[in-house]
């Protein structure tokens, strides 16, 4: 009796030797302990800003990148000369941005640059496929530094004013008398200010980070598919601060005592706004998968019929 020696010949030999990808993990571990060493100061700043409501989320980041990042590998391949030039040519691209930040004083540039940094390692032990098993993982740490004072003044500010217009809207059109003044509303003698500590549009930037995760495990989902769920948090998020405003307002018609609107305005709000908005993203899910239907799935055999097998059943 003979050994097919050939049986696995067209596959990366690192796929059949458990030892050499321990081998390649135990390397890009001990890589990435040094890159954080060397972005340390910047690090520091990144995680105090977590205390911060509005980035409260950010020691949820790495761990969630690298449970993701664990559950989608794959196993490595031999990797070239030209791939591990690809690799040492993003930590360069790394090293430039924080040169570049530190030079012109760009704090987000000089923080963000760690992240082509991790990617040229994971390129540079284990070859340009990695990327297309690492890399979203690794691109998903973006959400775990704070917005720079630019992307707050141009989306969120105007955001907030969106909110507040809309909500005025569906006040007046409940028959409440208000008015709008810059970023309050006006109800009788009572102001609501939509103000940025408590305009509830702080979530966006976690709502955000949840859809961009929960699009990232729709792996058996068309692209496109996912794309809608990520875009779709900004209108979502957007929609339950209008609702959180405009309920709020109505309770103030009604005169129900100002201590308890203020609860539901700043503290109740809070911990209903994130489970409706999951609910909301929950339902525009159920709908595509209703509505636009995988052709590539495989059809449902009932099993004992002719040609039904075990393995035919979903």
């Amino acid at each position: 009796m003979s050994i097919d020696t050939t049986r696995n010949s067209g596959r990366p030999a690192a796929s059949q030797d458990s030892g050499a990808d321990m081998r390649i993990w135990t390397g890009i571990v001990l890589a990435t302990g040094l890159l954080v060493l060397s972005f340390w100061n910047s690090l520091i700043q990144v995680v105090g800003s977590w205390d911060s409501p509005q980035y409260s989320h950010g020691y949820l980041i790495p761990l969630f990148a690298a449970v993701l990042l664990w559950l989608r590998r794959e196993p490595f391949g031999e990797v070239t000369v030209q791939e591990r030039w690809w690799g040492a040519g993003l930590l360069a691209l790394g090293i430039a941005m924080r040169l570049a930040g530190a030079f012109i004083v760009a704090f987000t540039l000089d923080r963000v640059a760690f992240i082509p940094c991790l990617m040229g390692i994971f390129v540079l032990f284990g070859g340009l496929r990695t990327l297309r098993w690492a890399g979203l993982p690794i691109a998903f740490l973006i959400f775990m530094y704070p917005l720079p004072g630019f992307l707050v003044d141009r989306l969120l500010r105007p955001l907030q004013l969106v909110a507040t217009q809309c909500s005025l809207f569906a006040l007046q059109t409940l028959g409440v008398e208000a008015y709008r003044e810059g970023n309050r509303i006006v109800l009788d003698k009572v102001q609501m200010g939509v103000v940025d500590a408590c305009s509830g549009l702080r979530m966006l930037t976690i709502f955000l980070a949840l859809a961009v995760a929960i699009s990232m495990l729709m792996t058996t989902r068309p692209w496109w598919e996912r794309l809608i769920v990520v875009v779709s948090a900004v209108p979502i998020a957007l929609a339950v601060n209008v609702i959180r405003i405009t309920v709020t307002g109505l309770l103030y018609s009604l005169h129900v005592k100002e201590k308890i609107a203020q609860m539901v305005f700043h503290d109740a709000a809070g911990w209903v706004m994130m489970p409706l908005a999951l609910g909301l993203l929950y339902l525009e899910y159920q709908l595509l998968v209703r509505l636009f239907i995988d052709d590539t799935a495989q059809p449902e055999v009932p099993f004992g019929k002719a040609g039904g097998t075990p393995r035919d059943r979903r």
